[in-house]
């Protein structure tokens, strides 16, 4: 046990390193219910659908009263939140990797939307709540919707790149970046209402996306070489 000098030294130490502390057990506890309350709000939503989540059912799961919950969570809607910061902040990851290791452009953004598409259907509870609002009293909070806004800016950045390549013509690129946004939301609504249990690229629904990310050249003509 750290005694008052051994622990102004150590405090010094992290101060002028830039050093922090590993959190204390309390800490490291509180964060592991908070994780094992995420986990069982995502098997529920899995399980019963997005609007069957209830502090009582989340309760019942972990083996406490429901008022324990309100030690770790402002309400329903503050786990929805973190559910969907989650989900979002793992799905930018996804799309930053699968972007980065493809050409700039069309290239590039056909990667980072086939990799989200495979990611929304292994993850269909929290991407309906990501992307199809199913709780109409929820609104995310700004935390929660930043990475989302990464994501736009991605896929926009990918446009302009295709345009500066010649991959397209001039093209407004927020409008591109909404045409795209519904041919991948429109794949995956039809896979998920008819074919849920089938991953990506297998049925008859998604396997249509390539053939949709093909109308964009069309739609946006380059210009002829001379």
């Amino acid at each position: 046990m750290l005694g008052f000098v051994e622990m102004q030294t150590a405090d010094h130490v992290a101060a002028t390193t830039g050093l922090t502390r590993p959190p204390d057990r309390r800490a490291r506890r509180r964060q592991e219910t908070i994780d094992e309350i995420v986990r069982i709000a995502t098997d529920v939503m899995a399980e019963e659908g997005v609007n069957a989540l209830s502090i009582a059912e989340i309760a019942r799961r972990l083996g406490v009263q429901p008022p324990s919950i309100y030690k770790y969570f402002d309400g329903l809607m503050s786990i929805y939140d973190e559910l969907f910061r989650r989900g979002q902040l793992e799905h930018l990851q996804v799309m930053r990797h699968a972007m980065a290791g493809a050409d700039p452009g069309l290239p590039a953004l056909r990667a980072g939307l086939d990799a989200s598409g495979r990611w929304c259907l292994a993850h269909r509870a929290v991407a309906q709540l990501m992307f199809w609002r199913p709780v109409p009293s929820f609104q995310p909070s700004p935390e929660a919707l930043a990475p989302s806004i990464a994501m736009v800016d991605l896929e926009r950045t990918a446009i302009t790149d295709a345009i500066d390549a010649g991959q397209i013509g001039p093209a407004d690129a927020d409008e591109a970046v909404y045409l795209v946004s519904t041919f991948i939301v429109g794949v995956l609504s039809q896979a998920m209402a008819n074919e849920p249990d089938l991953a990506w690229g297998l049925g008859r629904f998604t396997p249509l996306f390539p053939k949709l990310m093909t109308v964009l050249p069309a739609l946006y003509p380059p210009a002829r070489e001379a």
